[in-house]
């Protein structure tokens, strides 16, 4: 195996033995082919496009396929094996009916396998086939078992040695993980009705340029640029999902410390499961919880409602083993985020969605909670109540924009010098501290504006305020940073002038895929003097990051004084 996508990538390289994320190998492999499959059908599927076929459960697919492969989603070989075949089920069905319209559906020039025996002889090497599916994407894959599935995912996987220009094969891995995001937001915003053909038909046309030798590296440039251009209507259409369902967030105090009684605990990203478990859990005694990116949730209206939708309880993902096993209820993973589960509490953890962990019970598309419930009511609880003090999230565009005139009086007055948008993914790697002492320093006449876990560096810490105006501001979840980027646009309108213009630093953390195409997006819309770490990239080559330098001024963090004097002077 080798996998760069993150970044805790081992020794700023790649993982070639096993995941730090906990990814082993025959997982990394069937990945691998999972994203070959998707970039056959997406030769099919551009093709279809052309001679108008639009398929929206095909999209549907798409976007589930591609989001599994993100860091930290889905880590049960069995789910990849399903998907890798129906991906090729359906890749088949869709080139009967390209054919049908006219549309072209060899793209090798050479013919596909003639069956099982040859493409099996080819994986083990005791007879050369014409045609090998595993580098040409467009030919035929019959089932094969697990074993077999991951000989071949080996032969399609990154070859860091080997291969293609490495500018060109960094913008090639940038595009890729820059749509694992996309297809991250997608499904998001599909998962509540909301949906735009434009998205799909771009991650085919992204996935196929990949595949092509003839994309040259002023195209590939403006591929990942369109990637978060296309992005930023992905993010519109989660915004208008997330707030057209359960309203638009408004500030609000949550609780840190627990109420005596059952519990139950919520983590990934997901609103629409915390919608059900909230009305299933209705008058049986059991409080519910957020961690992690679920935090934000509070803010909602329509989940506000619910009166057992109590508090929040721990801090990142990458702390979940110690604090899910010290929590005395049921856990609940939604869409991503989860980390190998401790004997400790692996029988009181569920996932759903695209979430999965080899021998953790799984809730299925019913989205029947019982199991989640029974194992709640079964458990402790919490003894007592305890005052933890509390946390305000709700900082959305529309409670941020509802008090402008407060904030751009403020700025015109002085007493707002500058705006900090200190945020991203939260990680374990060393050197994440700096964004804690960040906004310890940060003086006190400056706003900080926060999203995604890497606030739980600083979530909890009493800043204050300028003249009511909260100096920490929880905008959400990594899955509201169109709140943000509307949040710079309308300031930018207010002072007419540009967003660069504005007395706004961003100082960014990442993670994983959704990190990479936001930053995309913010590239898309021409934003500079973006700081970022804790590492760069170990899939950027110096050369591409050349280019980011010049064209954006974008830049590794420093010190936290270095940085502080560089920015305010």
């Amino acid at each position: 195996m080798f996998c760069n996508q993150c970044e805790q990538a081992a020794k700023g390289i790649g993982c070639s033995t096993i995941g730090v994320c906990g990814k082993t190998p025959d997982v990394a492999s069937l990945q691998d082919l999972l994203i070959h499959c998707m970039k056959g059908l997406a030769l099919v599927a551009a093709e279809g496009r052309r001679v108008g076929i639009v398929d929206a459960d095909l999209d549907r697919f798409t976007m589930k396929a591609i989001f599994s492969t993100l860091t930290n989603v889905d880590f049960d070989p069995q789910r990849f094996v399903s998907l890798i075949e129906e991906a090729e089920s359906r890749k088949e069905e869709l080139k009967g009916r390209v054919a049908a319209k006219g549309g072209k559906i060899r793209f090798s020039g050479e013919p596909e396998p003639s069956g099982i025996k040859k493409i099996v002889s080819m994986l083990f090497g005791s007879e050369p086939a014409k045609i090998d599916f595993f580098k040409d994407p467009s030919g035929s894959l019959e089932k094969f078992g697990v074993n077999e599935l991951v000989e071949g995912g080996d032969k399609v996987g990154f070859d860091p040695t080997g291969g293609i220009d490495p500018d060109i094969n960094s913008l090639k891995q940038i595009l890729l993980y820059g749509l694992k995001g996309l297809a991250a937001y997608g499904d998001h915003a599909a998962i509540l009705g909301r949906e735009d053909e434009a998205v799909a038909g771009f991650i085919y046309e992204a996935l196929a340029a990949i595949v092509s030798n003839e994309v040259g590296l002023d195209e590939m440039v403006g591929l990942c640029l369109k990637c978060g251009e296309v992005n930023i209507r992905a993010m519109e259409l989660l915004d208008d999902a997330n707030t057209g369902t359960y309203g638009h967030p408004v500030p609000t105090v949550v609780p840190l410390g627990p109420k005596a009684g059952k519990a139950i605990l919520v983590s990934g990203h997901d609103l629409k499961d915390l919608d059900i478990l909230l009305k299933q859990t209705e008058g049986k005694g059991i409080q519910i919880y957020t961690h992690g990116e679920m935090l934000p949730c509070h803010g909602y209206p329509e989940l506000k409602k619910y009166d057992h939708f109590y508090g929040h309880y721990g801090t990142a993902w990458q702390n979940q083993a110690k604090e899910f096993e010290a929590f005395p209820g049921s856990i609940l993973m939604t869409t991503n985020c989860i980390q190998k589960p401790r004997d400790s509490y692996k029988d009181r953890i569920f996932t759903t969605g695209l979430v999965g962990w080899p021998g953790v019970a799984h809730v299925g598309e019913d989205k029947d909670f019982s199991p989640v419930i029974e194992k709640a009511l079964a458990c402790d609880g919490f003894a007592e109540d305890a005052d933890k003090g509390t946390v305000m999230t709700g900082f959305a565009r529309n409670a941020v924009l509802g008090v402008a005139d407060k904030v751009i009086e403020a700025v015109k007055g002085g007493a707002i010098k500058h705006f900090f948008l200190v945020g991203g993914c939260d990680g374990a790697k060393p050197g994440r501290n700096y964004y804690t002492e960040l906004v310890e320093e940060i003086p006190k006449d400056c706003v900080v504006l926060t999203l995604a876990c890497g606030k739980f560096r600083f979530f909890d810490k009493d800043l204050g305020d300028i003249g009511g105006i909260p100096r920490l501001l929880d905008v959400g979840q990594c899955n509201d940073a169109y709140s943000a980027v509307k949040i710079a646009m309308a300031l930018a309108d207010a002072f007419e002038c540009g967003v660069n213009d504005l007395p706004l630093s961003l100082v960014l953390s990442w993670y994983e895929q959704k990190a990479v195409v936001i930053l995309l997006s913010l590239l898309s819309l021409g934003i500079r003097d973006i700081r970022l770490g804790p590492t760069l990239p170990a899939f950027i080559t110096p050369n591409v990051l050349n280019v980011l330098v010049e064209n954006f001024n974008i830049m590794p963090i420093k010190t936290v004084q270095e940085d502080l004097e560089a920015i305010l002077g």
